[in-house]
């Protein structure tokens, strides 16, 4: 993350809220699974199948699957639009997201697939040379990388860059926190709260993006 300006990873905070904010929502609404945490979702598939769980086993592969199509799909997205190829992954996220929120009556069978969809996509936005270069879904390795630079600042290191991923692992959980109190407040129609933020940061994203012409900086796309 080092790498990025501080704009960058402002916005990458927001986003980071964001996944937070449906994850959390999708978690009590659909009672324990995850929408963007496939971790979670690869060891309770693991554990359905030893418990010989099929439904449960079924229902957590979907959830990956889905994800998993939502990055390829992200991904491939990004080389369609190279002029602006995060601005057109926040808007593909944003639409997935009021996708699923449409999508709850009358059966909702199609709720938790398209919010893994757009969890899945969502953590192409910022990409470089095909890698991601901030995960905004999980936060174990940006965990990680917070210890290693608190190590380096008690061993006597300067500007080790905790501070910005101490940002995003804190942007997550207060979004988790905001997301859990949303659906208790109004259920799924706390969705279109988060689209709203992922088109915005879409729109700023898209107005910060190279000219025609112009030579692209290192940055989000």
């Amino acid at each position: 993350m080092r790498a990025h300006s501080r704009r960058e990873v402002g916005l990458a905070a927001l986003l980071a809220a964001s996944a937070g904010f449906v994850d959390a929502a999708g978690f009590i609404h659909f009672g324990g699974w995850f929408v963007a945490f496939m971790t979670g979702n690869s060891t309770r598939a693991a554990a359905s199948l030893a418990a010989f769980s099929w439904e449960g086993f079924v229902a957590a592969f979907a959830l990956i699957a889905a994800f998993l199509a939502g990055v390829v799909t992200a991904s491939l997205l990004r080389r369609a639009v190279p002029s602006r190829p995060a601005a057109a992954v926040c808007a593909l996220v944003g639409l997935l997201l009021l996708g699923a929120w449409g999508s709850v009556e009358p059966a909702g069978v199609l709720t938790a697939p398209l919010l893994s969809l757009a969890m899945g996509a969502l953590n192409s936005v910022f990409e470089r040379d095909g890698e991601v270069s901030i995960g905004l879904t999980y936060m174990t390795g940006t965990l990680v990388k917070l210890g290693q630079r608190i190590a380096a600042f008690l061993a006597g290191g300067r500007r080790t860059g905790a501070a910005r991923y101490f940002l995003l692992w804190a942007s997550l959980t207060a979004g988790s926190l905001a997301g859990g109190l949303g659906y208790l407040a109004v259920g799924l129609d706390c969705l279109p709260a988060a689209a709203a933020v992922i088109l915005a940061v879409g729109l700023r994203l898209a107005a910060r993006a190279p000219k025609p012409g112009e030579r692209p900086k290192a940055n989000a796309g």
